[in-house]
């Protein structure tokens, strides 16, 4: 006889959908709002406070994407128990050395870690050890894992998100985001502990800490050679002295964002470079007909932007039509160019289905894609269990992956 947690609801039974659990609004910090630390002074009560503190350093920052030029930090915020929650403008800090001598000793606690380690990076700041509760949530199997969804569905409570995508270079701060920010450190810890039981109940905690260790260790993204190629709808111009244009649009109007601390896109939208190419503006009355150049800082710099597009008509570098792009080829092309990789691949791809369904973790959390792609490619010359395991281990799959993906790999190429 089934138990009273297994059995269906008198609802359900009739079809009628179970109503959503209650959520309870989480609006205002326990604490209240801090203030915000940004004289030398303060920084240093709040070194002072915070090593006073028990526990993992709760940490998150925000930045000013779509506003100023870079990912920098302008607002860190730390918690910890028994400190409370502290709001650090690291912008007008001229020293953050002492903040710096202490975070560097500690464990840390973020969500969603590779957005907010190159950052703090920037600022020297790197933890003794991490915790990734956006990560954790991936390997549960949670099938949303932004912070308000596992806040809510682990904690039961509503976590307000309108501050988002503000432009965060403000100052003052006005309170309204101020109180956003503190809430979004008020909930890791307790986060930590909720997703810590999931995950042990799950077998998989040992799985986390070398994912969390491995994340931790990291390089920070570096820029493409080309960068310019990622101007978007780039792939709809044909011809190499177009590309040229795009190029040069695209050095401009960097060097310009750079100098002036400001998002490139606010000066000049991708799609206004775009359509001065498919037009073939030749003068700046006609590149201020162009849809795009309308904005205030698109027309004061259209003498520039004309001199861009002038460059790159008359110079005699003419890029490639596509980039000379390292390693492997797409996938789609691995049918022709090497037929039994693809087949490799497609059998892989099936081990990475079961393993998904026995374990409920995502297929490129079980693996890093690009290491499932080398691997298919250039497998061991003999291949075995153990020799697949060397392989993946000199790719940079941590342990639990290999133990767990090396006899389905070994078998499955076997039979290719």
């Amino acid at each position: 006889m089934p138990n009273s947690d297994s059995a269906p609801s008198a609802s359900t039974a009739a079809g009628i959908e179970p109503a959503e659990p209650v959520l309870t609004p989480l609006t205002r910090p326990r604490d209240g709002i801090p203030e915000v630390i940004n004289t030398q002074v303060a920084l240093r009560r709040a070194v002072r406070e915070l090593s006073a503190g028990t526990g993992d350093l709760a940490v998150d920052t925000e930045r000013a994407s779509g506003f100023r030029y870079g990912q920098r930090a302008f607002l860190l915020q730390i918690r910890r128990e028994g400190a409370g929650t502290w709001l650090i403008d690291p912008e007008v800090l001229d020293d953050l050395g002492e903040l710096r001598d202490f975070v560097n000793q500690q464990p840390w606690i973020l969500h969603a870690a590779t957005q907010d380690l190159p950052c703090l990076h920037e600022l020297g700041m790197s933890p003794t050890s991490l915790f990734d509760t956006e990560l954790a949530g991936r390997l549960a199997g949670f099938p949303r894992v932004s912070l308000g969804t596992m806040v809510a569905e682990l904690l039961g409570l509503q976590l307000a998100k309108e501050h988002s995508a503000v432009d965060w270079s403000t100052r003052p701060l006005p309170e309204s985001w101020l109180n956003y920010a503190a809430l979004d450190v008020e909930v890791l810890e307790e986060l930590r502990q909720e997703i810590t039981k999931v995950l042990e109940e799950q077998g998989k905690m040992e799985f986390a800490l070398q994912e969390f260790e491995y994340e931790r260790n990291l390089p920070d993204p570096q820029p493409a050679e080309e960068p310019w190629r990622k101007l978007s709808g780039i792939h709809k111009l044909k011809g190499r002295r177009n590309l040229a244009i795009a190029r040069e649009l695209w050095l401009s109007r960097e060097a310009l964002a750079r100098s002036q601390d400001t998002a490139p896109g606010r000066l000049l939208p991708d799609r206004a470079i775009m359509a001065a190419i498919e037009q073939k503006a030749s003068s700046v009355p006609a590149l201020l007909q162009i849809p795009g150049f309308h904005t205030r800082h698109a027309k004061r710099d259209a003498p520039r932007w004309m001199d861009a597009i002038q460059r790159g008509r008359n110079t005699r570098d003419l890029p490639e039509l596509r980039s000379a792009k390292p390693g492997l080829p797409h996938p789609r092309s691995w049918a022709e160019k090497n037929p039994v990789a693809a087949l490799r691949l497609d059998a892989a791809k099936v081990v990475l289905v079961e393993l998904n369904e026995q374990w409920n973790i995502p297929a490129e959390n079980l693996l890093t894609p690009k290491y499932l792609r080398e691997l298919c490619w250039n497998p061991p010359a003999l291949i075995s269990v153990e020799t697949v395991a060397q392989k993946l281990e000199s790719l940079g799959a941590r342990p639990w992956q290999r133990e767990l993906l090396s006899p389905g790999f070994a078998q499955a190429f076997a039979t290719v």
